[in-house]
Parts: C-alpha cells; sequence; structure tokens
C-alpha cells in the first residue's frame, strides 16, 4: 500500500468508518486485518454495485461510498 496521509469517511457494513484517501478495496480489506481464508468467502458491493475480485486493486474508493462486505455463510 502507497503511504497514504488524509482520510476520508465512508460508510462500511452500515457504520461510518475512516480511511485513507486512495484506498483501493484491496487496501481495505489489508487494512482491517483480514485473514486470508476469511477474504476467500466474502463479497464486495460499493454504492450497491457487487465488484468483482479481480477489480478489488484497481477500484479506488471515494469519500461518502457505501461499502458492504457480505461474508458467504452455508446453511441447513
Amino acid at each position: 500500500m502507497s503511504a497514504l496521509t488524509e482520510s476520508m469517511p465512508i460508510v462500511l457494513n452500515g457504520e461510518p468508518y475512516e480511511v485513507p484517501a486512495g484506498m483501493s478495496i484491496a487496501d481495505l480489506l489489508w487494512h482491517l486485518e483480514m485473514d486470508p481464508e476469511t477474504v476467500r468467502g466474502i463479497a464486495v458491493a460499493v454504492n450497491d454495485e457487487v465488484v468483482r475480485r479481480a477489480q478489488w486493486a484497481e477500484v479506488r474508493l471515494q469519500p461518502g461510498d457505501r461499502v458492504e462486505l457480505v461474508t458467504a455463510r452455508q446453511g441447513g
């Protein structure tokens, strides 16, 4: 992750959250210290649009973005 200094507000799973400006989705997951096993089982939506895993490193978050991290779970 590059040196990011300014922070910006986003909404993460419905809660206000501050992140460094210029952060990508991949950076956010690293910032949240998510382990690789957890990351494999999640989907990410930004402003109600699902973002493909292949795009996580390219998609930069903007101030006010609504980010949802959804974990897949098996039912039974």
